[in-house]
């Protein structure tokens, strides 16, 4: 089987970079090398940012209505390319075949947000705001964006960041993972397939050299990012020294709170399935149950779920995750569990030492379930990004909202109860930015914005809905007042009154 190697894409073409520095691209269930991704030159990634930089001056004046119709185009081949798009995310990152189509999905509803620019980048007009003043204002593009994404939704992540950002008139660099861009690299194709100019979104790849030099680059305007918090803290920092506008969505410790009045057998399975569904390598999976009073009985039934959960190439369409991205992501979530077993947490269901029949050399790590999990341990202070669940017991609704609120993250949290009381109490109390009422993942819809907070996030502004747009635009005030031909001045007038 040959190898495909990864182009960039610059200039509405796609491009072979000249690096001597490229890297292995392995499908995590076999360890066999499926394509090799370069690690861009200085000189490349200058080249990428030249061609946004000379795009932008003619797709800034595109109308609306054409950068509506090139996105209308785009949700269609998105969604005539979910199958070849899926497989792609599950030969390079490992997800299962459904995950896969339902990232993918998720994505698309970004692009299909976009479609509605034409109302999205309105602007607000006073008329006589004084006498014969009127005041109006103007929502323009910034310039060149950037964004530099995750490994964990190659298509989805994406489609966080650039349709939005050039339906709003900016050109893009994005960088992809280099652990699986391939999907990325065929979204990209796709748009270009709908309409977007040449220079309006171009491709690099590499690693902290090249995603510095995103960071660094007087010509970028705006920088999304979403990753690890180390990484995202340092870009943010870099980027606000440059004087560009940056969104850092970071790391998280997601809880989910069971209270004894939930639907039992619906939170089992909505737990089980978003703390071990990709495998636990979401930003947004639910690492941490945090059970109520008598729902500590439940833990039994958990344990049986975790037990009774498949595990498999994400080719196998009945598995319900897959292994994980690398080795080494394998290595590091077998480090931990062994901590949390060394720390005095009582471990359930172990998952280290995995093994799938016809494919023993997949990073796969099964179901792990923690009970009698406390505040300092090692597997509840850090993200894991695994499949492995923690078990907290608690006596009342305050002790989960406290314990919570102590934890410095802040992306995405989760309570089942059939007491809207309950509910309205956690929504109102609980300082998380995302939170989910019978729902296990609280990614909200895209035309809501994603909003994480506390140590989850960097930046005033989040990706998708109303804050994308403040993010990728600048607003422009007018004050303007006309006067008729033959008016005559009434003399000069040195106060601030209009």
């Amino acid at each position: 089987m040959s190898v495909r190697e990864i182009p960039m894409y610059i200039d509405g073409q796609p491009v072979m970079s000249q690096s001597q520095e490229w890297r292995d691209v392995v499908n995590p269930a076999t360890q066999e090398v499926v394509a090799r991704v370069p690690f861009c030159t200085s000189e490349e990634v200058e080249r990428a940012v030249a061609s946004a930089k000379t795009a932008f001056k003619e797709w800034r004046k595109v109308p609306l209505g054409k950068r509506m119709r090139i996105m209308l185009k785009l949700q269609a081949l998105i969604r005539e390319n979910t199958a070849e798009l899926a497989a792609l995310i599950t030969e390079e990152h490992g997800k299962t075949l459904p995950d896969a189509e339902g990232e993918v999905g998720r994505g698309l509803e970004v692009v299909e947000h976009a479609c509605s620019i034409t109302s999205l980048q309105l602007g607000e007009l006073a008329e006589n705001a004084a006498n014969e003043v009127d005041v109006y204002t103007m929502h323009q593009p910034l310039g060149v964006g950037a964004g530099i994404t995750a490994f964990n939704f190659p298509i989805m992540l994406p489609c966080f960041m650039f349709p939005l950002a050039i339906a709003t008139g900016n050109t893009f660099v994005l960088k992809p993972s280099e652990q699986d861009p391939s999907s990325t690299m065929r979204l990209v194709e796709l748009a270009h397939e709908a309409g977007i100019p040449a220079g309006v979104l171009n491709v690099v790849h590499g690693g902290p050299d090249v995603a510095n030099q995103i960071a660094d680059h007087q010509d970028i305007k705006a920088l999304s990012f979403i990753g690890s918090t180390h990484v995202g803290s340092l870009l943010y920092n870099r980027a606000a020294a440059a004087g560009k506008r940056m969104q850092a969505m970071m790391g998280a410790k997601n809880h989910c709170v069971v209270m004894p009045d939930a639907n039992r057998s619906q939170a089992i399975d909505s737990l089980l399935g978003s703390a071990f569904g990709a495998a636990g390598q979401r930003c947004m999976a639910n690492s941490v149950v945090v059970l109520v009073g008598e729902a500590r009985e439940w833990i039994k039934d958990i344990e049986a779920g975790a037990r009774g959960m498949k595990v498999g190439p994400g080719s196998q369409r009945d598995a319900d995750l897959g292994p994980l991205v690398s080795p080494q992501a394998k290595e590091r979530v077998e480090r931990l569990i062994s901590a949390g077993e060394k720390e005095g947490a009582t471990l359930l269901v172990d998952g280290r030492g995995y093994t799938v029949d016809g494919y023993p050399d997949g990073n796969f790590v099964g179901p792990t379930l923690f009970a009698d999990v406390t505040a300092d341990m090692t597997i509840y202070r850090e993200e894991i990004f695994g499949p492995v669940l923690c078990v907290v017991s608690v006596e009342t609704l305050d002790d989960a909202i406290n314990f919570i609120n102590a934890n410095p993250n802040g992306n995405g949290t989760s309570i089942f109860t059939n007491s809207g009381w309950v509910a309205r109490r956690f929504e109102t109390d609980i300082d998380v930015g995302q939170i989910g009422i019978n729902v296990p993942i609280p990614v909200p819809v895209a035309y809501f914005s994603f909003t994480g907070s506390r140590a989850s996030k960097l930046g005033d502004l989040g990706p998708n809905g109303k804050q994308a747009i403040a993010f990728w635009t600048q607003t422009k005030t007018v004050t303007a007042r006309w006067f008729e031909p033959e008016n005559v001045s009434s003399g000069i007038n040195s106060t601030i009154s209009l």
